[in-house]
């Protein structure tokens, strides 16, 4: 198993070199060794995936602090990957104090970690949003781990369709030292080009709100960095399970033909 500075080294590696990063999103010890069974290079946490799991609605902090934090231990130590965490928005509203949240995530074994600009009503006063990068950056540089800062501007996912709002936020927290940007909403390739080319740091697109008909390919070729899944896979999962539920209760069992082998369950937790 490889220590939690080659991790983050390694993290930090895959944002430097050409080419795409793609991220999926495990929610739980077993979908994360999955995924790496299927040869990705690094992770990312889900706060919806994990809700989903936990049968509550996401959002609003539906997970607490210390929970999310479980979960991201429980993710890193189960897999050899670098993990990067969705920290919600700190749990808190002051710069400080929500980036405390990082060094929990840190201590937690992860290697990245993402901030909304979202209070969980509103979105943050630009000054204030910037403030609360710069906080989350301090703190990310104070490790002694590399630690892959993500600063996320939540305008279009939360009702503000503003996309000259988005790209100034993002060049702000970029300026303001975060490594990558993340503005989940963008859809289609002529905005994820127009905010990859203005905001001049590695942009993370998040495909559960992105067009479904689009290519790894395509968006790499607009200069997006970085496609993450969101909750999009534990939905997929859910989708799938209600399916064969659904059949059960009519009393069909053909579904049966589609489930993974226990044999390759056992391959790859056994690992």
């Amino acid at each position: 198993m490889r220590s939690q500075v080659e991790k983050g080294q390694l993290f930090r590696n895959l944002h430097e070199r050409p080419g795409l990063l793609l991220l999926p999103n495990p929610w739980d010890a077993g979908t994360a060794k999955l995924l790496q069974s299927l040869g990705f290079e690094a992770l990312a946490t889900t706060s919806l995936g994990m809700s989903n799991a936990l049968g509550r609605v996401d959002g609003g902090n539906a997970v607490s602090r210390a929970e999310l934090i479980d979960n991201c231990r429980v993710i890193a130590r189960a897999t050899d990957l670098p993990v990067t965490a969705d920290l919600e928005n700190g749990y808190a509203d002051d710069p400080k104090e929500a980036a405390t949240i990082l060094r929990d995530a840190a201590e937690a074994g992860i290697v990245g970690g993402s901030i909304e600009d979202w209070s969980g009503e509103r979105i943050y006063d630009f000054n204030h949003a910037v403030e609360r990068v710069q906080a989350g950056v301090e703190m990310a540089r104070s490790f002694g781990v590399p630690f892959i800062f993500t600063a996320r501007a939540d305008n279009l996912i939360r009702g503000v369709k503003d996309l000259d709002d988005t790209i100034r936020r993002l060049k702000a927290f970029g300026q303001a030292g975060a490594d990558v940007l993340y503005a989940p909403g963008l859809r289609d390739l002529s905005t994820m080009r127009t905010v990859a080319s203005e905001v001049g740091r590695p942009l993370n697109v998040v495909m559960s709100a992105g067009d479904p008909d689009l290519t790894a390919e395509q968006i790499a070729s607009v200069g997006v960095k970085r496609i993450s899944v969101g909750g999009a896979l534990s939905r997929l999962a859910l989708a799938a399970f209600m399916k064969g539920a659904s059949d059960m209760k009519d009393g069909s069992f053909a579904w049966m033909r589609d489930t993974l082998p226990s044999s390759d369950l056992k391959k790859v937790f056994g690992v």
